[in-house]
């Protein structure tokens, strides 16, 4: 009890803390020569960059020192140079298989994530009676603990009781096929993870691009109808550019989340087989392996990725992507 009510202590200080060093910092800027105005923004903004500081930049800056040492968690990290990067690249067997498996997964993914939840978003846009009932039941996923799904989506792909297995049952008697180990079997999990992934397509992905659809101009769909365009032509020539930036936020953020993988993964535990994702190859070689520079130096390797691949998706938006107001040249 003593325990709880120490911590209670420590969770109600901690503001108190932020406050005054707030009121010091804005005394100090006004001593400084800082106009009040500025002086204020930056007091109040400051509880939140100590806290930026603290649990996000120093962390970051440090895991890029660690990536050059040897640190098993315990003792001093020794500097080693390049040699982590050398060994994953060089000599680790289970590095290139779980950089195949997370690309693999990303590249399907993402555009089943993108294409169905703008499917789904354009059906919540129809102006029927009870629409928002459907709205709701579409955006609950969004408020599934992770946990709770991965355990879900592990009693559905059961290989002997799991309800996937006797959904296909009468299409696997027909070719004469017994019963899918999903997450025993090597071949299978990859796709067992990409059916996991439609679960992605509703909640927050679906409102985002409902929202994108309701800001479209309906004078646009009004004067196209009485050019005579199609539904095809419509969608093509005024949906897509008119939802073209909330398309690039769904495929940037689409790409970083499906690179990022990682508690659903934990949590149904597939055969090793057919490798497994980069965030747990970072988690088991840092936290169980206890070898920390490894697991840092593989930690940047997958934000270069991630860094890569949204640096080309951008790259892209000149060809697809339009503002409004904007003037091309």
């Amino acid at each position: 009890m003593e325990r709880y009510i120490g911590t209670t202590e420590r969770w109600l200080l901690t503001p108190v803390v932020l406050m005054f060093l707030a009121v010091i910092i804005y005394f100090l800027l006004r001593k400084i020569g800082w106009r009040e105005r500025a002086a204020t923004g930056f007091a109040l903004i400051s509880p939140w960059l100590i806290g930026f500081i603290i649990f996000t930049a120093f962390p970051l800056i440090y895991s890029l020192y660690l990536s050059f040492t040897n640190y098993s968690l315990f003792g001093t990290p020794k500097w080693i140079g390049l040699k982590n990067y050398i060994y994953i690249f060089t000599s680790d067997y289970e590095f290139w298989p779980s950089v195949r498996l997370t690309l693999l997964y990303a590249v399907f993914t993402v555009p089943i994530g993108v294409i169905g939840s703008l499917l789904i978003a354009m059906l919540l846009n129809n102006r029927i009676k009870g629409i928002g009932v459907f709205r709701t039941i579409y955006y609950l996923p969004a408020v599934m603990p992770d946990v709770a799904v991965a355990l879900i989506w592990r009693w559905l792909f059961n290989s002997q009781s799991g309800l996937i297995n006797y959904a296909l049952s009468p299409f696997l008697k027909l070719f004469h096929i017994g019963k899918i180990d999903w997450f025993g079997d090597p071949k299978y999990v990859l796709w067992a993870f990409i059916i996991m992934s439609v679960w992605g397509i509703f909640g927050t992905n679906t409102v985002v691009f409902l929202a994108g659809l309701q800001g479209v101009p309906r004078s646009l769909y009004e004067v196209a109808d009485l050019d005579g365009a199609s539904p095809w032509i419509k969608f093509w020539n005024i949906t897509i550019p008119q939802i073209s930036p909330v398309i690039l936020l769904q495929v940037v953020m689409g790409i970083i989340s499906a690179l990022q993988i990682f508690t659903v993964a934990m949590f149904v535990r597939p055969t090793t087989g057919a490798g497994i994702f980069m965030n747990q190859l970072i988690y088991n070689r840092g936290f169980t392996q206890l070898h920390m520079g490894q697991a840092s130096a593989i930690a940047w390797v997958l934000f270069l990725i991630i860094l890569a691949f949204t640096l080309l998706v951008f790259k892209s938006t000149p060809a697809w992507v339009h503002y409004e107001g904007e003037i091309k040249r």
